[in-house]
C-alpha cells in the first residue's frame, strides 16, 4: 500500500482521472503546504510575464517545523483572505466541470495554528464573509449565536456538530475548512469525524476526497462505506454505488440497515432485478428485510422492475406497515399508471387506520387526474383541508392540475388563489388547464397576471401561452411572444420551435412556420411532424406530401404521427399509389400494427375509392376496436355501400363493442345514403339509448338523415332539439328544406340563423341557392348571390356559379345564363356545363345543348349521361338522326349507359330494382300489380310520354318499356308489401324522367298514398295528384 492509493488497486477503471488531478484542487490539499526558510514569505507563483513559466533561482531551502503551515504564521489578515479566493477559485474550477467521482490525491498532511484560540474565530468569521452560498453563510453565522465557545480549543463534539450542519446544508467551502481545522487539531483520526468528512464529501459530489479518507483509514468502517455509497446513490452515480458495494462486501464488511436502501436505490434506477435479488438473498440471510426502511426499498426495487406481483406481496409481509410504507407502493402504482391499483390501495390505506400524509393524498390527486374523476378528486381536497396538508405547497399544485385537467376551472382558480405565494408550477398548471379545455382568452389573461407578478415564465408557460394564440389564431400576439423568446436568448429552443411551428400553422401562416423550422439549430422528427401537421392542416396537402419524402430521404426517422398525418394528406389528394407505398412503408417499419397507422390506412383507401384494400387492411389487423369499425363503416357509407356498412355494425355489436356518436354519425350516413328509413330510425334510438343525442355529430347526422330520407318532418324535430347548433347544424336543416322544395321556409330559416349570430359558409350559401332554384325565387337568388361578398366575405365558388346557371336556365333565361358563365372568374367546370345542358333540354335549345354537351365530353369523356341528355334534346325536336347518330358514337366508344337503378326498404331490408328487372323472388306480384295500375291509370286519363323513349320500335313496345323504369317497380313492390296508406320511399340513381313523373301523381291520388322519390337531383312528394318540385323542372 506504500507509495500508492489502496483506492488505485481496488478501482481500476477510474485510475485515468490521476492525470486530471492538478487541474481541480488547491496545491496545498495536493501536495501538502511548501515551506520557505522565511515563515512571512509567500511561496513562488507564476506571473503574467514569465508566461506561466516558473522563474527558477537556485536557493537553499531550510525546513520548518512540520505543523507550520505558511498561511497560518504573521500577516494571517491578508495572507488568510487571499488564501480562500484562491481555494475558492480553484474549487469553481471542478464545479464546472463533470463530476469526477474517484481522485486521487497525496497524503494530507496534518498542520497546526500558532495560536489557535485567536484563528478559530478568524476562520469562522471568514468563512462566513467569503462564502458564496447563502444557505451555509447563514448556517454557520447561527452557529456563531449557539452555545459554543469559540475562543477555547475546539473539541471533537463540536467540530462533529460543525460537520453535521455543513453536510445537512452542502456546505462545502465551510466543510472544507473544517476539515483544514481537524487536521490541525489532531482529530482526523476520530472515526465519527471521518464519517461526518466523508458524508459531507458524498453529498457535495466530491467522492475523490470521501474516497481518499476511506483509503487511509486504518480499520474499515461500515459507516464511512454506507455514507460513500449513499452519496453516489443520491446524486445518481448508480453503477459507481454498486461498484462501491461490491468493494465493500470483498473487504468484509457486512452491509446494515442504512446500507441497503442506497445499494436497493442503485439497483432501482439502473433497473438491474438480478443483482437486486441478490442483494435480497443476502438481506433475508442477515435478518435485515424484516427492517421497514429496507423493506420499503425492497418494495420499490420489484415494482419499478416491473414486479408488481412480487412487490406487493413483500408489501403484505411488512408486519407494522406506517405510511411510508403504504407511499412506496403507491408511489409505483401511480408513476406506472396503475390508477385502479393505486385507489383500491388508498382506500386500504384509509381503511387500515394508517393515516395519510401529504405525499399520500398529493399522489392520490393525481391518480384523479389521469382518471378524470372529480368526485374521488373532491373528496381528497377534503382530506387535505381535514388533515390541515391543503397549505401543503406540492398538495395545493396537485389541486390545480387535478381540477384544470378535468375541466372544473372555478375550482382550479379558487385553489390558485389560495396559495399563498404560487410557484411557476402553480403558474403552469391553471395556464395549462385552461388551454386544454379551450379556454385560450383566460389563459392568456393569466399569462400577463404571471408577468405582472414578477414570476418569471419557463419553456412550459411559454409553450402554454403559445398554443392559447394558436386556438385564438392570434398570429401578431404569437409574433410578440417569438420575440420575447428571442430576446430571452430561448428561441433556438427545440420544445419551444415546435410551439411556434404549430402556432404559426394554426394562424395560417405557414410561411413564418417553414421560416421558424429552417432557422432551428436541430430538426427531430417531433419537429418535422410539426410541419407536416401545420402544411396539412392548411390543405396544403402536395407540400406535405414532399416534405415526408425530403424527410424520409435525410433518414430522419419517422412515427406512427407522421404516418398517420400524411396519409391524411393522401386522402385529400386522392392518390392511391402514394397511400400503398406508405402502406408498404409501414409493413417494412413494424407499424402495421399500430392501430393509428391502421385507422388511417382504412380511412385513406374508404377516401380514395379502394374499399377493398380498406376491408383488407381491416381484416389483417390483430386488434379491431371501435376506432376502426367507425374507420371502415365511415368508408362503406362515403362509397355508397350502405348495406356493408350497417352489416359491420351488426358484426361490431355481435363482438361487445360499445359505439360512440362518431360510429352512430357514420350509421346514419349509411341510411341517407340508402334511404333507408327505417334502420335510420333503429340507430336513433341506439343514440338515445347510449346519450348521444347531446352531440353535435350525431344530432347534426340525424338531421341529414332524415332529411336525405324523405321525412322532413322528423329532420325538423331532430333539428328542434340539438343544444348547441353550428354551422353544420343549420346548414343541414337548410339544405333539407331547399331539397324537399321548400324554399321559402329554408331562406326563412336562412334569416333565423342570421339573426341568432351564425355566420353562413360556402356550403351554407350553397343550400340558400338551391332552395331558390327548387323555388323558382330568381330575385331572391341574385340578391345573395350578389352579395357573398360584402355580406358574408364569401367569394362565389364554382358551385354557387353552377346553381345560379341552373336556376336561370330552368327560369328560361338562357341568354342570362351564358353571360354569367362568360364573366365567370374561373374556367368553368362540369358542374356548370351539366347545368347549362340541363336547361338546354327543358327548352329544347340544340345549340346551348351542343356546346354544353361538347364542353362535357372534353372535361369527362367517360360518363355516358351528357350523350344521353343530348340525345333525349335530339329526340325532343324529331331529330332522329343526330340521335342514331350519338348512340353510334357511344357504341364505338365503348361508352355504356348507366342503367337506372331504384332502392326501397321494407322491413329493415333495402331491395333494389333495375329497369325491366324480373330477378326478385316476388316478380310476378310486381308485374301484376303493374298491370293492375294500367289498367287504373289508363281510366284515369293517363297518357304514356313515348317520346322520352330513344328504342326504335313500335308505340306500344315503348309503353311496355316505360312501364317497366326501375321506380315503377320499385313502387308497385311497396304497395304490395307495405301497410295501406303508410308512405313509399324510394330512392334513384338517375333522375326521375319525365313518364315516371306523370304516373306517380296520378299513382298518389289513385291509392291515397304518399310517394316519396330522392332521384341524384331532389326530392318529389307526390300527394293527391301533385308533386312537390317547381312547375318549370318539366315543362
Amino acid at each position: 500500500m506504500n507509495g500508492s492509493s489502496p483506492f488505485k488497486l481496488s478501482c481500476g477503471p477510474y485510475e485515468n482521472l490521476l492525470a486530471l488531478r492538478n487541474n481541480c484542487f488547491p496545491v496545498e490539499l495536493r501536495t501538502g503546504p511548501k515551506y520557505t526558510s522565511d515563515p512571512k514569505k509567500e511561496p513562488k507563483t507564476k506571473t503574467p510575464a514569465s508566461n506561466g513559466a516558473l522563474k527558477k533561482k537556485k536557493k537553499k531551502k531550510r525546513h520548518a517545523p512540520p505543523c507550520k503551515p505558511w498561511y497560518l504564521t504573521e500577516g494571517l489578515g491578508q495572507n488568510l483572505s487571499s488564501l480562500m479566493i484562491r481555494w475558492r477559485m480553484n474549487l469553481s474550477y471542478f464545479h464546472f466541470r463533470k463530476p469526477r467521482h474517484q481522485q486521487h490525491y497525496l497524503s494530507l498532511k496534518p498542520f497546526t495554528f500558532q495560536n489557535p484560540h485567536l484563528y478559530f474565530t478568524k476562520f469562522i468569521n471568514t468563512s462566513i464573509e467569503f462564502s458564496q452560498n447563502p444557505q451555509p453563510t447563514t448556517t454557520l453565522s447561527k452557529l456563531t449565536t449557539q452555545k459554543v465557545n469559540f475562543y477555547s480549543t475546539p473539541t471533537i463534539i463540536s467540530c462533529s456538530k460543525l460537520l453535521s450542519k455543513c453536510t445537512a446544508s452542502k456546505s462545502l467551502t465551510p466543510g472544507m475548512e473544517i476539515h483544514a481545522h481537524v487536521i490541525k487539531f489532531g482529530f482526523s483520526q476520530d472515526p465519527k469525524i471521518r464519517n461526518y468528512l466523508v458524508n459531507l464529501y458524498s453529498k457535495c459530489q466530491l467522492f475523490g476526497y470521501a474516497r481518499k479518507l476511506l483509503d487511509i483509514s486504518t480499520e474499515p468502517d461500515l459507516v464511512s462505506w454506507s455514507a460513500l455509497i449513499s452519496g453516489y446513490s443520491q446524486n445518481g452515480f448508480c453503477q459507481e454505488a454498486i461498484l462501491a458495494y461490491y468493494e465493500m462486501h470483498l473487504l468484509g464488511i457486512k452491509c446494515n440497515e442504512f446500507a441497503f436502501p442506497s445499494v436497493l436505490k442503485a439497483c432501482t434506477v439502473t433497473k438491474d432485478l438480478v443483482l437486486g435479488k441478490q442483494v435480497h438473498g443476502i438481506m433475508v440471510v442477515t435478518g435485515f428485510d424484516s427492517d421497514e426502511f429496507v423493506a420499503n426499498s425492497l418494495v420499490i426495487l420489484y415494482a419499478k422492475c416491473g414486479g408488481f406481483g412480487d412487490a406487493r406481496r413483500l408489501f403484505d409481509a411488512i408486519p407494522d406497515r406506517s405510511v411510508v410504507s403504504w407511499n412506496a407502493l403507491f408511489s409505483c402504482y401511480v408513476h406506472s399508471d396503475m390508477h385502479g391499483e393505486a385507489v383500491s390501495l388508498f382506500h386500504g390505506m384509509v381503511l387500515s387506520g394508517t393515516r395519510p400524509n401529504e405525499f399520500s393524498l398529493s399522489s392520490m390527486i393525481n391518480v384523479c387526474t389521469g382518471l378524470e374523476d372529480s368526485v374521488q378528486g373532491r373528496k381528497n381536497h377534503g382530506y387535505l383541508i381535514k388533515l390541515g396538508y391543503d397549505s401543503d405547497p406540492f398538495s395545493a399544485n396537485a389541486l390545480v392540475d387535478m381540477y384544470a385537467k378535468v375541466g372544473i376551472l372555478e375550482d382550479a382558480s379558487s385553489v390558485f388563489d389560495e396559495i399563498a405565494k404560487p410557484d411557476v408550477v402553480s403558474w403552469n398548471a391553471i395556464i395549462a388547464g385552461c388551454v386544454l379545455h379551450d379556454y385560450h382568452h383566460r389563459a392568456l389573461d393569466l399569462f400577463r397576471g404571471m408577468n405582472k407578478s414578477g414570476m418569471c415564465p419557463n419553456m412550459f408557460t411559454l409553450s402554454s401561452a403559445l398554443k392559447a394564440c394558436a386556438g385564438m389564431a392570434l398570429r401578431e400576439l404569437g409574433r410578440q411572444l417569438h420575440s420575447g423568446l428571442i430576446k430571452m436568448d430561448m428561441g433556438s429552443d427545440s420544445f419551444l420551435g415546435v410551439g411556434l411551428i404549430d402556432m404559426y400553422s394554426k394562424c395560417n401562416s405557414m410561411d413564418d412556420a417553414r421560416l421558424v423550422f429552417k432557422l432551428m439549430p436541430e430538426r427531430d422528427m417531433i419537429a418535422w411532424n410539426a410541419v407536416i401537421s401545420g402544411h396539412s392542416q392548411n390543405e396544403e396537402d402536395e407540400e406535405a406530401a414532399s416534405l415526408f419524402l425530403l424527410m424520409h430521404t435525410e433518414g430522419i426517422g419517422f412515427n406512427q404521427t407522421t404516418l398517420s398525418t400524411v396519409l391524411k394528406s393522401i386522402a385529400a389528394l386522392q392518390a392511391s399509389y402514394i397511400c400503398k407505398q406508405i402502406h408498404a412503408l409501414s409493413l417494412k417499419s413494424g407499424f402495421e400494427l399500430d392501430n393509428y397507422v391502421v385507422n388511417s390506412l382504412i380511412d385513406t383507401y374508404g377516401k380514395c375509392g379502394h374499399v377493398e384494400d380498406a376491408t383488407r387492411v381491416f381484416k389483417e389487423s390483430p386488434v379491431v376496436d371501435l376506432v376502426l369499425f367507425t374507420s371502415l363503416v365511415t368508408a362503406y357509407a362515403q362509397n355508397g355501400q350502405g348495406e356493408e356498412a350497417l352489416r359491420l355494425y351488426l358484426e361490431m355489436q355481435d363482438r361487445g363493442i360499445k359505439p360512440d356518436s362518431f360510429v352512430c354519425s357514420s350509421l346514419l350516413n349509411a341510411c341517407a345514403s340508402l334511404s333507408a328509413y327505417e334502420q335510420g330510425k333503429q340507430v336513433h334510438v341506439h343514440i338515445l339509448k347510449f346519450g348521444f343525442m347531446s352531440d353535435s355529430f350525431a344530432g347534426d347526422s340525424l338531421v341529414n338523415m332524415y332529411a336525405k330520407c324523405g321525412s322532413i318532418d322528423d329532420a325538423n324535430c331532430a333539428f328542434s332539439i340539438i343544444p348547441v347548433r353550428g354551422i353544420v347544424s343549420w346548414s343541414a336543416m337548410i339544405g333539407g328544406l331547399a331539397q324537399h322544395g321548400y324554399g321559402k321556409e329554408a331562406l326563412q330559416l336562412f334569416k333565423q340563423m342570421l339573426k341568432d349570430g351564425v355566420p353562413p359558409n360556402h356550403i351554407t350559401l350553397v343550400s340558400v341557392l338551391c332552395a331558390c332554384n327548387h323555388a323558382g325565387l330568381v330575385a331572391e337568388a341574385k340578391h345573395y348571390f350578389n352579395s357573398m361578398k360584402n355580406l358574408f366575405g364569401i367569394e362565389p365558388m364554382q358551385e354557387h356559379y353552377a346553381c345560379m346557371i341552373d336556376l336561370l336556365g330552368r327560369a328560361g333565361k338562357l341568354e342570362a345564363a351564358m353571360e354569367l358563365v362568360n364573366k365567370m372568374p374561373f374556367q368553368a367546370n362540369a358542374l356548370v356545363w351539366g347545368a347549362l345542358l340541363g336547361a338546354a333540354r327543358i327548352h329544347k335549345n340544340i345549340d346551348l345543348g351542343e356546346l354544353a354537351a361538347e364542353m362535357l365530353l372534353a372535361l369527362e369523356p367517360e360518363k355516358s349521361g351528357t350523350q344521353v341528355l343530348l340525345a333525349n334534346i335530339y329526340a325532343s325536336v324529331g331529330m332522329w338522326d343526330k340521335v342514331a347518330r350519338v348512340r353510334r358514337l357511344m357504341k364505338d366508344g365503348k361508352v355504356k349507359k348507366e342503367p337506372g337503378m331504384s332502392w326501397l326498404e321494407v322491413k329493415d331490408k333495402v331491395y333494389t330494382f333495375i329497369v325491366g328487372d324480373r330477378s326478385h323472388s316476388r316478380s310476378k306480384e310486381i308485374y301484376a300489380k303493374l298491370d293492375e295500375l294500367s289498367y287504373l291509370l289508363k281510366k284515369a286519363g293517363y297518357v304514356p310520354t313515348v317520346e322520352i323513349d330513344l328504342h326504335d320500335v313500335e308505340r306500344s313496345e315503348k309503353e311496355q318499356l316505360l312501364y317497366h323504369h326501375s321506380e315503377k317497380l320499385a313502387v308497385a313492390f311497396g304497395l304490395i308489401t307495405t301497410p295501406p296508406g303508410a308512405p313509399i320511399r324510394v330512392k334513384k340513381n338517375l333522375r326521375i324522367c319525365f313518364d315516371c313523373h306523370t304516373v306517380f301523381k296520378f299513382i298518389s291520388k289513385i291509392v291515397s298514398r304518399e310517394i316519396i322519390v330522392r332521384d341524384n337531383n331532389r326530392f318529389h312528394h307526390f300527394r293527391y295528384g301533385l308533386c312537390s318540385c317547381f312547375p318549370p323542372l318539366f315543362i
